[in-house]
């Protein structure tokens, strides 16, 4: 008998992504279901029925009752969650807090749910696991995962329910996650957190020698997390101990998030610090895994049987998966926590169900992108 790699459990991996696969094929129909399942969550809440979310019967419905909004236009409702009647914005109770980067601007602190949290479980895994079968000679799912993490205990808020500590969400993310296959984070998100939730740069040293003294030695074949971060890390290991993680580790994937334009900015000097291996695009945030990348092509694919995905261009507003290549605007996403929420990226679809999220929602993202199409001749009047 062949083995397939995976100790018989390819069939099982195959099944476990088959959803996401299914709905990349008939987006439309995927949207529909997600669109109706999202509802009957929003109808439990006092924001959804605040807007008539019983009454929607479709998109168009749903466009008209809910505004697209982003943080500040549900902090009233947050705060009412904070004070104690979670049912003002969430479906069920809340589990705990998290917070983002604060990439631009203050750091958000938002309230997380079980469903929220399982999703981001499941859905950080789709990733992984179809880079895995369709390249099961990168062991990813056989070795360690370096944990880059932010720290997952950082301040701590007053609620209805006391005294709750919080941190960023890729740590608080991190800590939750089981065991997938035989892989395990280096170091733990425990011992991250030991260090303090500091993101200076003295924290970041410290933070990358402590992964660097637990995981030398250490079968890894893998690091998630934010992009910049796991570059930092190369450059740290390198300019600290004379060796890049290539002369350390023989990884089988780098799975990166959190920022624009991966492929184009990040993956030279990734691959010059972490071997010629496969860089893949992860599009997640705080708020939830959005998307994942496929295949080789450089791009990510939608999430389209959780989430629901809409873009506002200059055109009106148009569902994802009806751009067509060259086409862009500014992303809005329907998930548990947030009905139309304007997440703040820019997004453009590549044709074929490819997108890519090529920078925030400004001016100078706006200006440059239009500039790079009227060289290109990729010139839309959007």
């Amino acid at each position: 008998m062949v083995s397939d790699g995976f100790g018989g459990s390819a069939g099982l991996l195959a099944t476990f992504i088959r959803p996401w696969h299914d709905s990349l094929e008939d987006p439309a129909r995927a949207q529909e279901a997600a669109l109706s399942a999202l509802l009957e969550g929003y109808s439990r809440t006092g924001y959804g029925r605040d807007h008539g979310a019983e009454g929607v019967g479709n998109a168009e419905d749903f466009r008209r009752a809910f505004p697209a909004c982003g943080y500040e236009g549900f902090r009233r409702q947050i705060e009412r969650v904070k004070e104690g009647d979670e049912g003002a914005l969430l479906p069920e109770p809340a589990v705990g807090w998290v917070m983002t980067r604060g990439t631009t601007g203050d750091p958000k602190v938002i309230p997380v749910t079980r469903t929220h949290m399982g999703l981001i479980m499941l859905l950080g895994a789709r990733g992984i696991v179809n880079h895995a079968l369709r390249k099961p000679e990168s062991g990813v799912l056989q070795g360690h995962v370096l944990n880059l993490n932010f720290p997952s205990r950082v301040s701590a808020i007053r609620t209805g329910k006391g005294e709750e500590v919080y941190g960023y969400s890729s740590g608080t993310y991190a800590k939750f996650n089981p065991q997938l296959g035989d892989t395990r984070l280096v170091p733990a998100q425990e011992e991250i957190d030991a260090l303090g939730g500091g993101i200076g740069s003295r924290d970041w040293e410290a933070r990358f020698e402590l992964v660097y003294q637990r995981a030398k030695g250490e079968g890894v074949k893998s690091v998630m997390g934010v992009t910049p971060v796991i570059a930092a890390f190369g450059r740290h290991v390198k300019g600290k101990h004379g060796k890049a993680p290539r002369d350390l580790w023989e990884m089988g994937g780098l799975f990166c998030t959190s920022v624009a334009k991966i492929h184009t900015n990040y993956a030279p000097q990734l691959r010059k610090l972490y071997g010629d291996t496969d860089v893949v695009e992860l599009y997640t945030a705080t708020e939830g895994v959005f998307g994942q990348q496929l295949d080789d092509n450089p791009y990510f694919s939608p999430n389209y049987d959780v989430y629901f995905f809409e873009v506002v261009t200059g055109r009106g507003v148009k569902m994802l998966h009806e751009l067509k290549a060259g086409e862009w605007g500014r992303l809005v996403i329907s998930g548990p926590l947030f009905p139309r929420y304007d997440i703040g990226d820019l997004v453009e679809s590549a044709g074929k169900g490819y997108f890519r999220v090529f920078g925030r929602s400004k001016l100078s993202t706006v200006v440059e992108h239009r500039l790079f199409n009227l060289i290109t001749g990729r010139w839309l009047d959007l």
